[in-house]
């Protein structure tokens, strides 16, 4: 599997170059599954081999990252409930991923749009979410401007580090969304009991 997408990307980038980042991370956060996540880390591990610049790989991905999500914020503000229904809800596991999506905004807000980046089924609907839930859009523009600048020097960085091994990248990546989502749940764990101390102490 690791072989196959490092041919598959390699190839992408020998005939696209920095354009495979541009519209590959865009189109994900648009709402379109494509692995933009995976397409940044070996970004960086080509910039290790010398073949990109690391700089510039990262700068097109926070551009293709805050455009795709204000192209799903608007997506979801003028699509609202009509656009999951017609295209989401027809596919259940997508259907899913879009549920606990929608139960993490409503919980958390705008903090959603940010840390939505760490995480691959919850970045594809971070942007129409915001709209469907008529989120003021310069807020949304705050905080989805600010993690597109920590997602991508955050990957684009791992995959430079790990530039020597495609194969370690790989598997580094794998174990990173687990740690992702871990520190989610005690982040939303720890949210939960200052909320319930506070409740306590004002009763």
């Amino acid at each position: 599997m690791a072989n196959s997408i490092f041919q598959t990307l390699s190839e992408f980038f020998a005939r696209y170059g920095y354009w495979v980042i541009f519209f590959g991370v865009m189109l994900e956060n648009a709402g379109i599954p494509l692995p933009g996540e995976t397409i940044l880390l070996f970004a960086g591990f080509l910039a290790f081999q010398g073949k990109l610049q690391l700089l510039p790989a990262i700068l097109i991905a926070i551009a293709g990252a805050t455009i795709g999500d204000s192209l799903g914020f608007w997506l979801g503000r003028y699509g609202g409930a009509r656009l999951v229904n017609r295209y989401v809800r027809r596919i259940p596991w997508v259907a899913k991923q879009y549920d606990n999506a929608h139960r993490l905004f409503l919980q958390y807000g705008q903090w959603a749009v940010f840390t939505a980046r760490f995480i691959a089924g919850l970045r594809v609907f971070a942007g129409i979410l915001a709209g469907v839930l008529l989120m003021p859009y310069r807020r949304f523009l705050v905080f989805n401007f600010a993690g597109a600048v920590c997602w991508a020097m955050t990957m684009g960085t791992i995959g430079f580090t790990f530039g020597s091994n495609w194969a370690r990248l790989t598997n580094f990546l794998t174990q990173l969304n687990w740690i992702t989502l871990l520190l989610v749940g005690v982040g939303a764990l720890a949210l939960l009991l200052v909320r319930l101390l506070r409740r306590n102490h004002r009763s």
